[in-house]
């Protein structure tokens, strides 16, 4: 298994380690090492993917359920949705916890999904064997009974910026150029003060590199051994 001292050239925002050395290894190789920690015991195992806004926790994610048997990828920001800001774990408990572990498909409509006539559902089969559960939060402590296994994605703090303004801008649900701008700005604020206060990254299993200068064409991806301190 190839090593490298610095590839990815990640500074993380202040207060969070960086990592000074990553693991190259095909995603099916490590979504099975992930496998092996939160294996099933006869009800679905949660994988949680933590890490910052623009980090590259969708990606990873998507990958990692494809490479996981019986996955289902299922985002934090469908519970979040117009409900008070990192307080929606116990939405998280209701809806996809309980009734997964009650042997019950999960078809749920958060409370804000009524009051705001949004379509749909998050919808999970019974039958699932892995739930990676993906999302600024995902990783909380108030999740931390119920989580399997957790992956933090580390990312350098100004290629998030980068990133997520151009994914917001382009997306255009926070208005126009400078109104994505400053709802950037002002979301920083409350997740840095989050992810400071939970610290996600010292209960993670495995650490990811979210942003790559170099991308990830080969089809690896870039991983240490958790936690940090």
């Amino acid at each position: 298994m190839p090593s490298h001292p610095h590839p990815a050239d990640l500074t993380p925002a202040p207060g969070e380690p960086a990592v000074a050395q990553w693991r190259s290894s095909p995603v099916r190789e490590l979504a099975a090492h992930l496998a092996s920690l939160a294996a099933p015991t006869g009800r679905t195992s949660i994988i949680a993917v933590d890490g910052r806004s623009g980090g590259g926790k969708s990606t990873f994610a998507a990958r990692l359920a494809k490479a996981l048997p019986g996955a289902v990828h299922v985002i934090t920001d469908d519970f979040a949705w117009h409900a008070p800001m990192f307080a929606w774990s116990p939405l998280v408990l209701e809806g996809l916890v309980a009734p997964l572990a009650a042997g019950r498909d999960v078809h749920y409509r958060p409370p804000a999904w009524d009051a705001h006539e949004r379509a749909g559902a998050i919808d999970v089969p019974a039958a699932t064997t892995f739930v990676v559960l993906e999302g600024v939060g995902a990783a909380c402590r108030e999740l931390a009974d119920v989580v399997d296994a957790v992956v933090w994605v580390q990312s350098d703090v100004a290629e998030a910026e980068r990133r997520g303004i151009a994914r917001d801008i382009a997306h255009g649900g926070n208005g126009d150029e400078a109104a994505s701008i400053a709802f950037w700005h002002d979301w920083m604020v409350a997740e840095l003060a989050y992810q400071d206060a939970q610290r996600p990254w010292t209960r993670a299993d495995v650490v990811v590199a979210g942003t790559r200068p170099d991308g990830d064409a080969d089809g690896d991806v870039l991983w240490t051994p958790g936690p940090l301190r």
